[in-house]
């Protein structure tokens, strides 16, 4: 595919989106491998532009068919639904909200019709988002819901892990009631679908156990006997190469050291804390992020979408010091996966 056009949602105005996005299409080689569209505010965008001292001069366009995507041009399709004039900056507002996922829904359709080969998602507030009478709280069943999908999952890819989530933005006490053979065979079949798609068709699927140990042959739980186990035979049955329900605790570090390709993790923080250790890194005598490298794609929707793996960071917004290393990666990651595709 000859430079996709990528729509690069905004994310929540009063967040570091417009900050990182500005920063990551200021790098030549970042700008050289796609037709990016930010979907947001070109008010807001102008003035971020101008907090990093970008060389890119912004244009403002009310389709995506007008893009010119000239030399030292951000393309911008401004939908203008924010006043930048009173925004408040590194604060939740329903306000933010709201554009926020407007720039979403824009984008789907957008995707839906053909316009944009790709989506790239800057970070959005789950709080900003409950404000503005928002259903769903996160970027992934925004998207599933907005495009009819029913069979998805996030799958997060750091560079030393591929981690898919069996289950992901819901109360911990309920995952053990969503961790059932059906929702596990699913994404251990999206798990297989990804793989494919990055070139490794005959991938090493781990998949870890929920309770410790791996249950424990019953001793912690009786998740893995009665809903991962069958899950996993069945996959195997359709010619998947699945290892498992694997002891969380030693699992990640097989994967690391090149044993699997992908690991399907039973809830959010059992796969993301391991990948965003290894790729984060703060350093508290200078009070910043060093690293943030990361994304995120949402597995299953009917076009690609990629994202940064971390948030809104209020505390660091607007102040000319966020880091868009995840940025970058995201907007180079959906790249490879559409010439792949």
């Amino acid at each position: 595919m000859k430079r996709p056009i990528l729509g690069v949602t905004m994310g929540d105005p009063a967040g570091v989106g417009p900050e990182i996005i500005a920063r990551a299409f200021a790098e030549p080689a970042v700008m050289a491998g796609s037709r990016p569209v930010v979907i947001g505010s070109a008010e807001i965008m102008k003035e971020a532009l101008g907090l990093v001292g970008s060389p890119l001069a912004l244009r403002a366009v009310r389709a995506v068919a007008d893009g010119r995507w000239a030399s030292q041009t951000l393309e911008c399709l401004d939908l203008r639904n924010v006043d930048a004039a009173t925004l408040p900056r590194g604060e939740v507002s329903a306000a933010a909200g709201r554009a926020a996922y407007d720039y979403i829904e824009r984008a789907v359709r957008l995707a839906q019709s053909g316009e944009i080969h790709g989506i790239v998602t800057a970070p959005v507030n789950k709080e900003a988002l409950a404000a503005a009478g928002v259903r769903h709280s996160g970027h992934t069943e925004i998207l599933a819901e907005l495009s009819h999908t029913r069979d998805y999952a996030m799958l997060l890819m750091g560079k030393e892990l591929r981690v898919i989530h069996v289950t992901t933005h819901v109360a911990l006490r309920r995952v053990p009631d969503l961790v059932t053979r059906d929702r596990v065979l699913t994404t251990i079949r999206l798990a297989q679908r990804t793989m494919e798609g990055l070139g490794k068709p005959r991938a090493r699927i781990a998949v870890a156990g929920l309770n410790p140990h791996a249950g424990e042959d019953g001793l912690f739980g009786d998740e893995e006997k009665r809903e991962i186990v069958p899950a996993i035979t069945a996959a195997r049955g359709e010619g998947m190469t699945v290892v498992g329900p694997v002891p969380a605790d030693t699992l990640f570090s097989r994967a690391r050291g090149g044993e699997f390709d992908i690991v399907v993790a039973m809830y959010h923080d059992q796969g993301h804390i391991p990948v965003k250790t290894l790729g984060f890194e703060y350093d508290e005598s200078r009070k910043t992020w060093t690293g943030l490298s990361g994304v995120n794609v949402t597995v299953g929707l009917p076009f690609l979408r990629v994202s940064v793996d971390h948030g809104t960071a209020f505390d660091r917004a607007w102040k000319g010091a966020a880091n868009h290393e995840s940025m970058t990666e995201a907007i180079e990651v959906a790249v490879t996966m559409l010439e792949a595709a």
